[in-house]
Order: structure tokens, then C-alpha cells, then sequence
């Protein structure tokens, strides 16, 4: 990518986002335009240097605005959150849609050069997640389809969305399939949040309110793999700068079930704490892990931090916000991927 050619990040305002254009900026891109719903105010990094723009991506205009004189966009915009929303927000959720249709469109016509889609390890078949002790995701496993309801579904049609501009129009392509991220400067409270943060959450409010216990959503015994954020930025960056144009798993190999992430958190605040669990509560898929063949073979590069490290650093920067009076996590909405 030409650092003197202007970047768009959309979802800047989010976690993902607000990451990826401090990276930029340490790579020493010159023109940045990072864009989100969001007011400033309320964005999660913002950065001296970058053009921020507020602005409502679902409507057409907002997007040909947004991508006006771009050589590269990253497309990190949608209304999402971890499985307490996604469950319950399908329809939300499927209207994302309309962020990336509008952008491929306005990319097309204001002749961008490299286009990056974040899709989601969501879109793999659920009959290949049932579980706990899974088979490692592989890309083809997307198909025959049967992502998660709403928020899988838009993933999995904006995938095709980006395979058909590229084969039509000529947009070169990325799309890494991002596996449950996490680490600071993410969403921990107000119903968006995925289950690093809320453990994370959850064992620091337990400490502060002296209440020995612990809410966990199922057993605890359903499995995932979790990404450090900084994995994913240097793999988004690693995927856009080459030439793989299809769909690629951007996640860790490190399976562990809820119940040992749990362990984790409590082992770094130094407690143990009485684990209730909500057998009622939104689960997802049994279990899910990312196979890494393809990003090692193209790329030689795979994400290496482990679980227990980057909790570490997520942990610390919760329990910061948490008791030096941080921004109302519940009044964050919309969020960046």
C-alpha cells in the first residue's frame, strides 16, 4: 500500500478500528480518514493527525463521502457485539448489509484500489461446531452454509458481495476472518461485549463488591479460541499487503474451554470465586477453533500471544477503567468490529 495515498478506516471509533489507524500511524501512513457512527466524543482512540468523520455508513451518500479520493479502505463497520447480542439483535445484525453493499459501490466509483472486508469466523457451519473438542475451522468449512442466524449470514453474503466486485470491477480484495479478538480499548459492559471483557468484568466487580462469585453464561465447558488484538492488527496488515484475495482464518489455535478462561482471569487477580452458572443464557455453537494451515503456508506467520498474556494486559486496562471513572460502556452502541 502507498503511504502517501489516503486510507479509510470505517469502525474507527470502535476496538478494532481505533487499533488499526494507531497502526497506521506508526507506519507512517500520511492520510488517514477514520470514519464511525459515533460522535467523537464517544469513540473508543482517536488520534492527532486523521481525519475523523461521523457519519451514518448504511445510507449510500455517507459512504460515497467517506471513500472520496481512497486508494485503500478497510471496512471495519457493523452493528455487532459478542453472543448476548447477536443473539438478540439478528435483524440489526442482517442491516450491516447495507455498510458494505454501499461501500463496494462507492469504492467502485471513486476507483479504490484495495478493499478490506472484517468478516467473521461466524460464518462456518454450525454442524461443525457441535462439539466441544472441535475439528479446527478450515476455510471451505463455510460451506454448504449454515452460519450463525443474522450476524453470520451478513458476513457470509458480504464475503461473496467482495468475491463478485473483485471478479466484476476489479476492487482488489482482502477478507480475514476474525476469531473472537479481545484486549483493551474494547467494549467490557452494556451488552456488546464478548466473553474475555465480561470475564474480565465480572471477576473485577466481584473484587470490588466483595461478592466472592461469578455469573458464567452455560457449563462453561463449550470451547473457543480468542485473538489478542495485536495479533489481528499485524495479520491485517500482513493480509492486505499481500495478494491473497479469498477469505482467510486471522485467528489463535490455542482451544480452552469458558471454565479455563475463567481460571485465567481469576489466576491474574489473585481470587477464587464461586461459579454460578446460567444454563438459560446465549451460548452459540458448542465449540471453535481456528485451523491456521492456509495463513501459515501463504504468510509463514501465525498469531502468537497466548490467552494468558493478553488477559493479562485486557485485565489490567478493565479493572483501570473501572475504578477511575471511564466512560458509561452501556451508552457505547453501535460498534466497530
Amino acid at each position: 500500500m502507498d503511504r502517501n495515498k489516503l486510507v479509510v478506516v470505517t469502525g474507527a471509533g470502535g476496538f478494532i478500528g481505533g487499533h488499526l489507524v494507531a497502526e497506521l500511524k506508526r507506519r507512517g501512513f500520511d492520510s488517514i480518514r477514520a470514519v464511525d457512527i459515533k460522535p467523537e466524543l464517544r469513540w473508543y482512540q482517536r488520534h492527532d493527525g486523521v481525519e475523523n468523520l461521523t457519519a451514518d455508513l448504511r445510507e449510500s451518500d455517507a459512504c460515497r463521502e467517506a471513500v472520496a479520493d481512497a486508494a485503500t479502505v478497510f471496512n471495519l463497520a457493523a452493528d455487532m457485539g459478542g453472543m448476548g447480542f447477536i443473539e438478540t439483535h439478528k435483524a440489526d445484525c442482517m442491516v450491516s448489509v447495507l455498510i458494505n453493499t454501499h461501500l463496494l459501490i462507492a469504492s467502485r466509483d471513486a476507483g479504490v484500489e484495495r478493499f478490506m472486508f472484517g468478516s467473521s469466523a461466524c460464518v462456518y457451519a454450525a454442524d461443525k461446531q457441535t462439539d466441544p473438542d472441535v475439528t479446527a475451522l478450515k476455510e471451505e468449512d463455510a460451506y454448504p452454509a449454515m452460519p450463525e442466524d443474522g450476524y453470520g449470514w451478513e458476513k457470509l453474503f458480504s464475503e461473496r458481495m467482495c468475491r463478485h466486485f473483485m471478479e466484476d470491477y476489479g476492487i482488489s480484495v482482502r477478507v480475514p476472518r476474525f476469531h473472537n479478538v479481545y484486549g483493551p480499548f474494547g467494549t467490557y459492559a452494556g451488552g456488546r461485549e464478548k466473553a474475555p471483557a465480561a470475564i474480565c468484568r465480572k471477576v473485577v466487580e466481584a473484587r470490588l463488591n466483595d461478592s466472592n462469585t461469578i455469573e458464567i453464561w452455560g457449563d462453561g465447558e463449550q470451547t473457543r479460541s480468542f485473538t489478542y488484538i495485536d495479533d489481528s492488527i499485524d495479520g491485517i496488515m500482513r493480509i492486505m499487503e499481500s495478494d491473497i484475495t479469498e477469505p482467510i482464518n486471522l485467528g489463535s489455535t490455542q482451544l480452552v474451554t469458558i471454565n479455563r478462561l475463567v481460571d485465567i482471569v481469576e489466576e491474574i487477580a489473585g481470587v477464587k470465586l464461586e461459579r454460578r452458572y446460567d444454563l438459560s443464557a446465549p451460548q452459540g455453537v458448542r465449540g471453535r477453533n481456528s485451523d491456521n494451515t492456509r495463513i501459515l503456508e501463504l504468510l509463514d506467520w501465525e498469531p502468537a500471544t497466548s490467552l494468558e498474556t493478553g488477559l493479562a494486559q485486557t485485565y489490567a486496562w478493565i479493572e483501570r477503567q473501572m475504578t477511575s471513572g471511564s466512560p458509561d460502556q452501556a451508552a457505547l452502541a453501535f460498534e466497530g468490529v
